[in-house]
């Protein structure tokens, strides 16, 4: 799997030839709202020409679906497999296209060419909110958006995660770098990517403490496979 951290909770993944987009926040729509959350991490335009098979949202929070930068992808004639919880559904098929809009809430399953999604629990205050396990049928890869440590989501997405995305700013209903550790070595994660830090604060990515840790720089693409 090839992935690119785009700042947040962004992700774009490749896994077999799909091409899957997660949570893009390509906009300073939070500082509207909370001006001291400003965006530090600049925008790369450019990552509004890629052109996902697979669009996720994880929940209804800006910083995850971001309708200044969700309406970007979804008025694209390209059809897309859009998976999102109930909170996000009702907002995001209201731009219509061709797109496939899915129910994704916890325990939802859907197979995309090849490529298997599953929804799983997140604790966090958006009720609806999900992490996605994805697999291709040999690696399994965790995407938790935003959850706090809670051993009903650790059972939910099971052992066996070969690499995690896992956020670490301890804030708005997140774990912080201790937990997010702890979090990781419970699931089994080989190799354990921090997000959801440097966009509204400076925090350091050393506050992980976890062993299986890769730190990725925003933009750049790593095979998950070669680290």
């Amino acid at each position: 799997m090839v992935a690119q951290w785009l700042g947040q909770a962004g992700l774009f993944l490749e896994i077999d030839n799909l091409k899957i987009l997660v949570d893009p926040y390509f906009s300073d729509s939070v500082a509207k709202i909370n001006p001291k959350n400003y965006r530090r991490i600049p925008v790369n335009e450019e990552w509004f020409d890629l052109e996902p098979d697979v669009l996720i949202f994880t929940h209804d929070h800006l910083d995850h679906f971001d309708p200044e930068t969700a309406e970007r992808f979804l008025k694209k004639e390209k059809p897309m497999l859009v998976l999102c919880p109930t909170s996000v559904w009702q907002k995001a098929r209201q731009y219509g296209s061709n797109h496939n809009y899915v129910q994704f809430n916890a325990g939802t399953e859907w197979t995309e060419q090849g490529v298997h999604f599953r929804a799983v629990p997140a604790n966090h205050s958006d009720v609806f909110a999900v992490g996605v396990v994805i697999s291709d049928g040999e690696k399994n890869c965790y995407v938790a958006g935003d959850t706090l440590y809670d051993r009903k989501v650790i059972d939910g997405v099971g052992t066996g995660i070969d690499v995690a995305f896992l956020p670490i700013n301890g804030v708005g209903n997140n774990m912080n770098g201790v937990d997010t550790g702890r979090f990781a070595q419970a699931i089994g994660a080989r190799l354990t990517v921090p997000v959801h830090y440097g966009m509204f604060d400076s925090l350091d990515p050393s506050v992980l403490e976890c062993p299986s840790k890769y730190i990725a720089q925003v933009g750049v693409a790593f095979d998950t496979d070669c680290v």
